[in-house]
């Protein structure tokens, strides 16, 4: 006969559950690890189509002009998702960012490459000086400091044209002015005329381009252009970018034109060379390697609107320099003539 001491009771200990294969204190959770990173994978892809295909994105409302004008910033963006598929162990996520990464290497390594860093026969200078510029002496210092050979400027008002001028007047005593554009020389000007780019519905007083003649050694017959393209605005339909388009089709024709072994252009365009829009400039001029140092604003420049592009001869050299009383930081080209 079994017998139970009274008052003592035995109890039976209870496993605990068994769990599931991938499951962690009750919560399904698959083999593979952290869960996929969909939303990394689709933003890489989004960019990298972005990237590769900004050139047949539409212009209404200036979407094209918007997003060739980030399109270096994309890095940025890439660099963040690379960190973030590194974090969540994502091989797929990383594939992405490495694909999209490439695209943007296709698009913006020929900006990225500097030139040849060789010194060349003529010094180019270009600058918008703002037409609210409150201290053009220290203007001029800056912009003399690479003892330039031609120096083309825009925005430039009465009061700046006599005070640089008067700066000028030693190293760059020849010049020409047409509008609210000028150009300074050291070598003698024999020609000056005026271009005319005005878009559709503008009036006489928008006076921005100038095509002047210097006769430098070794390139005679120089053509020498100072141009400023009309602004981007945003307005109830988007960007409207239709005013400045329309000038750079009609800079195109002026360009297509000129029967000048030599020609530099050197202006604000207000767009990046990346921009479909420009394509009409760039059939007859070259893009500089190099060219992505940010001139707009001066005071933290995110934008490379202000170029020096060159026909006939290459630039072997581009950078920007300090910056000045202007909201835009001057550029400077160093130009190789052919030989002979």
């Amino acid at each position: 006969m079994n017998t139970v001491a009274a008052g003592v009771t035995t109890a039976r200990r209870r496993r605990p559950p068994r769990r599931a294969p991938g499951q962690v204190d009750g919560t399904p959770h698959t083999a593979a690890g952290p869960p996929r990173a969909t939303g990394l994978v689709v933003l890489a892809l989004v960019l990298a189509l972005l990237l590769a295909l900004h050139d047949h994105l539409p212009a209404a409302g200036g979407l094209r002009s918007l997003v060739a004008t980030v399109l270096p910033w994309f890095g940025l963006a890439l660099a963040a998702l690379g960190l973030l598929a590194v974090l969540r162990r994502t091989v797929l996520g990383g594939v992405a960012v490495l694909f999209a990464t490439g695209a943007w290497l296709w698009v913006c390594l020929p900006f990225l490459t500097p030139a040849s860093s060789g010194e060349g026969d003529l010094v180019v200078v270009l600058h918008n000086v703002a037409d609210t510029n409150t201290d053009p002496t220290w203007t001029a210092r800056v912009l003399l400091a690479p003892e330039p050979d031609v120096v083309t400027l825009v925005e430039v008002t009465p009061e700046l044209a006599e005070a640089f001028a008067s700066s000028f007047a030693e190293a760059l005593p020849h010049f020409a002015l047409q509008g609210t554009v000028g150009v300074w020389s050291r070598h003698p000007i024999t020609r000056a005329e005026p271009v005319d780019l005005r878009p559709p519905g503008t009036d006489a007083s928008w006076d921005r381009g100038l095509r002047v003649v210097v006769d430098a050694p070794g390139a005679p017959g120089l053509a020498v252009y100072a141009v400023h393209l009309p602004s981007v605005r945003l307005g109830p339909q988007g960007l409207t970018s239709g005013p400045r388009d329309h000038s750079l089709r009609r800079l195109g024709e002026v360009l297509a034109a000129d029967g000048a072994p030599i020609v530099v252009v050197g202006g604000d365009f207000n767009t990046v060379l990346a921009d479909r829009a420009f394509d009409p400039v760039l059939a007859h001029v070259a893009t500089p390697p190099g060219s992505l140092g940010f001139t707009f604003p001066a005071r933290l420049p995110g934008v490379r609107i202000d170029h020096v592009l060159v026909r006939g001869a290459e630039i072997t050299g581009i950078s920007t320099l300090g910056r000045t009383a202007s909201d835009h930081l001057p550029v400077v080209a160093d130009v190789a003539l052919p030989p002979g």
